[in-house]
């Protein structure tokens, strides 16, 4: 921990200093553009007689201010990438002291009907996505939320590999989060898919070349009227039927206009997050998909956008007054950039959706990087096929903030179940969730949180927290019963590894008992694999007539009236129960 806090903080204080050189570069910005104001406006006052000179002075000082202003953009578009590179770091060292709790907890993501994200504490106040989230767009943040859970046991490999690669490239990573993090919020790239495939052009294609040959026009006549060959109505008949053409699609070039502006940041910024990915070395075979998704025929989508973002440019350039007059009437401008716009979208308009999907997806593997690089203790598991097993040495649930935590080493096998008994608060749910949530990481492509672990993969279903439904007008028994049916449907398809805590709560001992000991039996019947916890000791008698049936335990000991807990998993049957003792203990009885 000590090591991470110090790589974070070494780079909080390197990109503050890179912040302070650009923001004192901005205030030296802001002095010279107001100095070359001041004195082209003494120019032009002194001068004021003479319109050449006066024309000089002012073309000079549009075309420096125009400069210094990009410039002073420039600046500060750096200024601000390193105050989110100082930001992100910080955000690190935050989280690494054990303060998430105020980051987006994915509760928007919370399904009831899921396998188990609602059991493992997947998603909500302390959950594991609030606590590796560092995606810096939406998509990502839901592309994150669906991959954790896919349930998916295809392709693990590919997964660690791309997740082993990127957690290497910290530089990387933090130039495309902080890039991103600039990113307007204004724009949806799901309004933008859809607008950019559904946009019908109306410019006629003759104005590919018959803008070019307006310009020219002008350009002969404005020189044949300077050397007085012809008179001035020339000109002015050059330019009105310029107007004229430009003003016949006004209308339909001003909302083309607008709906442009809008998106100009929105592409340049995803231009520039394109760029970094195209200039990255990957190696894993994920990734080097994403980087093939984003070059079409030898031309990388990062230059695509970046004509985008000139042509939209140029055509903003309409907003200017005098210039929109002038090169519509000498050029028919609005419809030269509009069309350009329209041939890109039609040349691009199939691609856009890749590009942006390629890096949602790449902003979603960054946040699972950064967590295998901030816990480089946790081990990849070493992928086996055929029939599931699992082996976790030393197993502790990566969410667990204790200074000694008690890892626990579990193996199983499939067709395998394990009855847990055990004293409340010793362990028993706690060690469930450890399992299931390995499991999860397991299939993502994550290391976990052992010493050791091996697995070959299996897909994970629980059903460990149930709520009874006041919508549905459902009993919590009922909503029990509905979710173990839930679980029984979904084996009949495909193998689970599958998770219980203390089932049938919602009925009477003796039914409760009963009830579990069947479906026990049903499940073994029928090879299913998993762990069960509860603290009906009846049920382990089961193990007696099952031999792929094991108890297991986690002890408590009451010693000189205090209780101790061990949190250690124990083959056996538990013996010591506490209800009785913390009753007493807390005055209650």
């Amino acid at each position: 921990m000590g090591t991470l806090h110090s790589i974070y903080q070494a780079r909080v204080d390197g990109f503050t200093l890179s912040r302070k050189r650009y923001t004192k570069q901005l205030r030296i910005s802001g002095i010279v553009r107001l100095l070359s104001f001041l004195l082209v406006a003494i120019g032009i006052y002194f001068y004021w007689a003479n319109w050449e000179v006066v024309s000089a002075i002012a073309v000079v000082g549009l075309i420096s201010f125009l400069f210094l202003v990009t410039r002073h953009e420039n600046l500060k578009s750096r200024r601000d990438y390193y105050q989110q590179l100082i930001e992100i770091n910080e955000l690190e060292i935050k989280i690494d002291n054990g303060n998430y709790l105020d980051r987006p907890d994915g509760s928007i993501f919370m399904d009831d009907d899921h396998d188990y994200s609602r059991d493992i504490d997947l998603f909500g106040k302390g959950s594991f996505f609030q606590y590796i989230n560092r995606t810096a767009l939406k998509e990502g943040e839901q592309l994150l939320a669906n991959r954790l859970c896919a349930n998916d046991t295809q392709d693990i490999e590919q997964r660690q590999q791309a997740i082993k690669e990127l957690s290497k490239k910290l530089d990387y990573r933090q130039e495309f989060e902080a890039t991103a993090r600039l990113l307007e919020d204004t724009s949806d790239p799901k309004e933008i898919i859809n607008w950019s495939s559904n946009y019908n052009t109306f410019v006629p294609h003759i104005f590919s070349w018959l803008c070019y040959a307006q310009l020219l026009l002008s350009v002969v006549v404005i020189a044949l009227y300077a050397v007085d060959l012809i008179t001035g109505y020339w000109v002015a008949g050059v330019f009105f039927i310029g107007l004229a053409i430009t003003g016949k699609y006004l209308g339909k070039v001003t909302a083309l206009s607008g709906d442009v502006s809008k998106l100009e940041g929105f592409f340049t910024q995803y231009g520039k997050l394109l760029s970094i990915v195209e200039h990255t070395q990957f190696d894993a075979a994920l990734l080097l998909e994403c980087k093939k998704a984003i070059i079409i025929e030898g031309e990388t989508a990062s230059k695509r956008l970046q004509k985008l973002g000139k042509a939209i440019g140029r055509l903003e350039q309409r907003n200017n007054i005098l210039f929109g007059i002038v090169a519509n009437g000498f050029g028919l401008w609005d419809l030269k950039q509009a069309h350009t716009l329209e041939q890109w979208l039609i040349t691009n308009q199939a691609d856009i959706k890749q590009w942006l999907h390629t890096i949602a997806q790449l902003d979603a593997l960054h946040s699972l990087a950064n967590f295998a690089y901030n816990h480089p203790d946790y081990q990849y598991p070493n992928l086996s096929t055929g029939a599931f097993h699992l082996k976790l040495e030393q197993a502790i649930h990566p969410l667990l903030n204790v200074e000694k935590p008690v890892g626990n080493t579990i193996e199983i096998n499939a067709g395998s179940f394990f009855i847990i008994t055990g004293a409340n608060m010793a362990g028993k749910s706690t060690f469930l969730r450890t399992v299931s949530m390995s499991i999860v990481m397991s299939n993502v492509g994550l290391p976990v949180r052992a010493t050791a672990a091996s697995y070959a993969p299996i897909k994970l279903i629980t059903s460990m927290r149930t709520s009874d439904s006041l919508k549905d007008d459902e009993s919590y028994f009922f909503s029990e019963l509905k979710r173990l049916k839930f679980i029984v449907d979904k084996m009949e398809n495909e193998p689970y590894f599958i998770v219980l805590d203390e089932i049938l709560k919602g009925t009477n001992s003796i039914d409760k008992a009963s009830g579990s000991r069947k479906l026990i039996e049903k499940l073994t019947r029928n090879n299913a694999t998993g762990i069960i916890a509860t603290h009906d000791l009846s049920l382990t008698e089961v193990a007696a007539d099952y031999p792929l049936i094991s108890n297991f335990y986690f002890d408590a000991q009451i010693i000189d009236e205090e209780l101790f807990f061990d949190y250690t998993f124990k083959n056996g049957v538990a013996t010591n129960m506490n209800a009785s003792f913390l009753l007493k203990k807390m005055g209650i009885v």
